[in-house]
């Protein structure tokens, strides 16, 4: 049997206006791969493209050369795909929808299947706008946890904060989530009236963007002027 391909994990933009935070090496990674599992088709295809024309003025990269696979959330046939080709040798591409592969992303899944049969993973360096919000938000970066998204539903999401926020006062930890765009206005209002006055609250909305804001004030700070951030891409940080 020939030893496993390769799997690397490609990184990607948070904004599609800001192509150039990506290092050039991961161009080299992507001509090193046979086959592709996106969470997007269209859009990784968008972005190989924008990549090369930033990167290699005049030289167009032959999409239809690859494989492509979807991920969604990994179904079985997808990761038996994925195992079947690593096992033939073929070095094969992991992109997320933004950021990084992985993180908070169905691609989890088969890394950890990659890990199983001991096939060498090769992340590289790209944009998380977990850690780019942390390193802003002043906030402890010693002791943080990643919540992903609360609860829908209106009153688990009161105790759901209210549990965070006491449990970063007790570890002395930094806790952050994320929200579905359209609601973040309400998720805000929902800190503001579950939080107390002294807990830190940071809002990192559109990382990397023109347009990106970054702030850490006192639920109290907060209340005095409430922000809009409908549709916005933001993640959230709380320390109590």
């Amino acid at each position: 049997m020939n030893n496993p391909g390769k799997v690397y994990l490609i990184p990607t933009v948070l904004h599609e206006e800001n192509i150039e935070v990506l290092p050039t090496y991961i161009l080299e990674a992507i001509k090193d791969c046979a086959v592709f599992f996106t969470e997007n088709e269209k859009t990784t295809r968008r972005y190989f493209k924008k990549l090369w024309k930033a990167c290699l003025p005049g030289q167009d990269i032959v999409i239809d050369d690859y494989q492509w696979f979807t991920i969604h959330k990994a179904e079985e046939d997808v990761k038996k795909s994925f195992i079947q080709l690593l096992k033939q040798g073929k070095n094969i591409g992991i992109v997320s929808e933004a950021g990084c592969p992985g993180i908070a992303d169905p691609g989890q899944i088969l890394i950890e299947a990659a890990q199983q049969i001991h096939a060498t993973v090769k992340p590289l360096v790209g944009p998380s706008s977990i850690l780019l919000a942390l390193m802003a938000s002043g906030m402890n970066g010693q002791c943080f946890q990643f919540n992903g998204y609360l609860p829908i539903d209106s009153l688990e999401r009161k105790n759901a904060i209210k549990n965070l926020e006491a449990d970063s006062k007790k570890r002395n930890c930094t806790q952050i989530f994320i929200e579905t765009p359209y609601r973040n206005n309400q998720l805000i209002k929902e800190i503001l009236d579950s939080c107390k006055n002294e807990t830190k609250f940071c809002i990192a909305v559109d990382i990397t963007a023109s347009r990106e804001t970054i702030f850490t004030k006192t639920i109290a700070e907060w209340k005095q002027s409430i922000p809009d951030y409908h549709k916005r891409l933001a993640i959230f940080l709380l320390h109590a």
